[in-house]
C-alpha cells in the first residue's frame, strides 16, 4: 500500500455572506473530490494544541505525525533547512517578512507578495546597512526570509504580521518573555526601525510605489526558535517519502523528516501556481516511495487576503486540475494508494488569519467501505466514522483504515 497526502492549506473557513452562508469549500464546485469522498472516510483533526500558535509550521508537523510539543522550534529553523543553512546549536533562527507599513499600520505580511527578485536586492541593502554586526539575513522566496541571530534569546513574543493586518507596528513590536529576553528584544526592533529607513529609501520601494504596489518597507521577525530535534520520518514510521510544495517551511519540515524534496517548476504558493505539474510530480513520487505529501498553498494566501471568491477557485481548481489527474493516475499504478485530503488548519477570509478550529479530513483507501457521505467541507465531515481526532491520530489512523 502506498499512501498520499493532499494538503490544502487554510482551506477550511466560516460561513461567508457573499457565499450564501456558504464556506469556500461548500461553495466550490469540486466533482472529484465529492466523488472520492463518497467511498472515503470523514472526520475531523485538531492539528494545533490549544497553547500553541496556530500556525502552518505546528499544524503541518502535527499532520505528518509528529508531537509537536516535543519537536516544535520555530518556523525559521525549517526554513532555514529547507535553505541549505546549517543553523548551529547557540543560534536563534526566525523567520523574517518583508512587509508593508502604512501610516504607521501593518496595511499586509507580503509587501503584496513582492517578487523574489526585488526581494532579493532588498535584502541585500539590508545586510549592507548592517554588515559589521554578527547576525544575517538569509534571502528566501517572494516576502519569506530568513534571519539568523548568533547568541540569542527564544525568551522573547514576537507577532506574526498575518495576525495583524490594520494594526499599529509599535503596538506588536517584539517583547520580552523574562528579562534574559531584553537584550535580544532590544536589538530586533532597533533592526526593525532601521531597515524602515533603508528600505523606504530604496529604488525599488520608490518604483513600486510610483506603479502603485505596495512598498515593501519594513523587516519582520518572528516564530524563533533553535535547531530542533527530530526522529526521520522512516525511524517513526518505517516508511520512506517525499515531499512537494511552492515554501521553505514544508521543505525544511521535510528535512528534518527525512523526506525527498521535490521541487515543481511554476509552483508559486499562490493561485497560479503549476496545479497539473505537482500531480504529475506526486504520481510519479508514488511510484518509488512509500509516502508523498503534497502541500498546495493558494488557499491559505487567497484567506489572508480575505478574498473569498478567490479562495473558492483555488479549491476548484485544486479539484479539476491536481485531484482529478491523481485519481485517474493512480487506476494505472501496480500498487494500490491510500489517499488523504485535508488542510493544515483553517484561514477564515473574515479574519485573515490562522485559527485553532478542527480542520475536515477525508480518507480515501480503496481496502476499506467509506462513509457514504458525498460532499466534503466543515460540516459533512461531522457525520463520518472518523470522529474527532487529535494530533498525531490522523497519521496513525492513515496508516491502519
Amino acid at each position: 500500500m502506498k499512501y498520499l497526502i493532499i494538503l490544502a492549506d487554510g482551506a477550511a473557513d466560516y460561513p461567508i455572506e457573499s457565499l450564501g452562508g456558504l464556506t469556500p469549500l461548500q461553495a466550490a464546485k469540486t466533482p472529484n473530490i465529492d466523488n472520492l469522498c463518497a467511498k472515503s472516510c470523514l472526520g475531523l483533526l485538531e492539528t494545533v494544541p490549544a497553547d500553541m500558535p496556530p500556525g502552518s509550521e505546528v499544524a503541518n508537523l502535527s499532520v505528518m505525525g509528529y508531537d509537536v510539543k516535543e519537536v516544535y522550534q520555530g518556523r525559521g529553523v525549517l526554513e532555514a533547512a529547507s535553505m541549505g543553512i546549517d543553523i548551529k546549536e547557540d543560534e536563534l533562527a526566525m523567520r523574517c517578512n518583508l512587509i508593508c507599513i502604512e501610516e504607521g499600520k501593518i496595511k499586509n505580511h507580503s509587501a503584496g507578495h513582492i517578487s523574489t527578485e526585488e526581494s532579493h536586492k532588498l535584502i541585500e541593502s539590508i545586510n549592507e546597512r548592517f554588515k559589521d554586526e554578527e547576525f544575517t539575513f538569509h534571502p528566501g522566496v517572494s516576502y519569506r526570509h530568513l534571519f539568523v541571530l548568533p547568541g540569542g534569546s527564544d525568551q522573547i513574543k514576537c507577532t506574526p504580521p498575518h495576525d495583524v493586518p490594520g494594526t499599529l507596528f509599535e503596538e506588536v513590536m517584539v517583547e520580552s518573555k523574562i528579562p534574559s529576553g531584553n537584550e535580544t528584544t532590544t536589538k530586533l526592533n532597533y533592526i526593525i526601525r532601521e531597515s524602515q529607513k533603508v528600505l523606504s529609501a530604496h529604488p525599488i520601494n520608490k518604483k513600486r510605489v510610483s506603479e502603485g504596489k505596495d512598498p515593501a518597507n519594513s523587516v519582520w521577525f518572528w516564530s524563533q526558535g533553535y535547531r530542533p530535534k527530530m526522529q526521520t520520518f522512516a525511524e517513526l514510521y518505517n516508511k520512506t517519502g517525499a515531499v512537494i510544495s511552492a515554501v521553505d517551511l514544508i521543505f525544511g519540515i521535510g528535512v528534518y523528516a527525512g523526506l525527498k524534496p521535490i521541487h515543481v517548476t511554476g509552483a508559486t504558493g499562490l493561485y497560479d501556481t503549476n496545479y497539473e505539474g505537482k500531480a504529475q510530480a506526486a504520481i510519479e513520487a508514488l511510484k518509488e516511495n512509500d509516502f508523498v505529501f503534497l502541500h498546495i498553498e493558494a488557499s491559505d494566501e487567497a484567506g489572508h487576503e480575505g478574498n473569498a471568491e478567490l479562495k473558492t477557485r483555488t479549491i476548484e481548481y485544486l479539484d479539476s486540475r491536481t485531484v482529478a489527474p491523481i485519481v485517474e493516475a493512480l487506476k494505472g499504478l501496480d500498487e494500490s494508494v491510500a489517499l488523504a485530503i485535508l488542510p493544515d488548519h483553517p484561514t477564515p477570509c473574515a479574519l485573515k488569519t490562522h485559527v485553532h478550529d478542527a480542520v475536515p479530513v477525508m480518507i480515501y483507501n480503496p481496502k476499506f467501505k467509506g462513509d457514504g457521505i458525498c460532499s466534503y467541507d466543515e460540516q459533512s465531515v461531522q457525520k463520518g466514522s472518523l470522529g474527532r481526532m487529535v494530533g498525531t491520530e490522523f497519521i496513525r489512523t492513515f496508516f491502519k483504515v
